[in-house]
């Protein structure tokens, strides 16, 4: 950006637009601007020169943009020049609502954006998304709770004999139906814990375990041409991860409920006579 001196008559291009173009620093880039009169004016050319490229993560910024200093701009338009200011906020989140309280100050032609607005299809889409997600992810863990249910079905028929036993020692149904709900609440919970503990992993890792991947399969896991973007972002969320993990631990105490019921509904007599 400190190229773009006042009268330089630079500018600076995106990098996909800069690498279509084959350009170097010190290349003349033609600019078609767009007639200012009737039906009978043609398009003016001016001759500016490439200073650089810059990268903003968005492949249609990256592929489109150009950036001027405004001085050449101004000199460049023969009509008044549109001009807006971009306020950039510490937390990105704060934007929808410090646009909101700016709103009703706002005077004059002007028009109050902010990125959420302007991109409203894009993040309503991943909101829609992550609702999916979160959907897949439950049922993914039920079929996981099933087979805790079958775990803890075959484990009461194996140890029929052993529940007999404490039965006739003195054991209440009640006391029998706890053991197994607090051998299927512990495999859930431990399973629970160490599914977070890897995906946290993965998540906090992901900048260094995609470009293994990409090395690896010699293509790129995201090309920017298709999904947009260039890199694969990963940003955990106790918003995110918390209720998935809370749907875990109940889906695992909710299986062990009928393993449970029937080791207390075991007959000693039955059992024992089996034996």
């Amino acid at each position: 950006l400190s190229r773009l001196q006042p009268g330089s008559r630079q500018v600076l291009l995106g990098s996909e637009l800069a690498r279509a173009l084959q350009l170097r620093p010190g290349d003349p880039v033609a600019l078609v601007l767009p007639p200012q009169g009737g039906s009978g004016s043609v398009p003016r050319t001016q001759v500016l020169r490439f200073a650089g490229s810059f990268e903003s993560g968005h492949f249609q910024y990256d592929d489109a943009w150009a950036l001027m200093h405004l001085d050449d701009l101004v000199a460049l338009q023969d009509g008044p020049l549109t001009a807006g200011i971009r306020l950039r906020l510490a937390d990105a989140a704060q934007a929808p609502w410090v646009a909101a309280e700016l709103a009703p100050r706002w005077t004059g032609e002007a028009v109050l954006r902010d990125w959420s607005s302007s991109n409203r299809t894009w993040f309503e889409a991943v909101a829609q998304q992550k609702r999916m997600l979160g959907l897949i992810l439950t049922l993914i863990v039920a079929v996981a709770a099933f087979n805790l249910v079958s775990t803890l079905v075959m484990t009461v028929t194996d140890k029929h004999g052993d529940i007999a036993i404490l039965r006739t020692l003195g054991a209440s149904p009640g006391s029998v139906m706890a053991v197994f709900v607090v051998q299927g609440a512990l495999s859930g919970v431990i399973g629970t814990l160490a599914g977070v503990a890897c995906g946290l992993a993965v998540a906090l890792n992901l900048d260094r375990i995609v470009p293994l991947i990409e090395q690896l399969a010699g293509t790129p896991l995201l090309p920017s041409s298709v999904y947009l973007v260039s890199r694969l972002p990963s940003q955990p969320l106790a918003s995110d991860i918390v209720p998935i993990a809370a749907v875990s631990v109940a889906l695992s105490l909710l299986a062990t409920l009928y393993p449970s019921w029937r080791a207390s509904r075991v007959d000693p007599a039955r059992a024992l006579h089996a034996e």
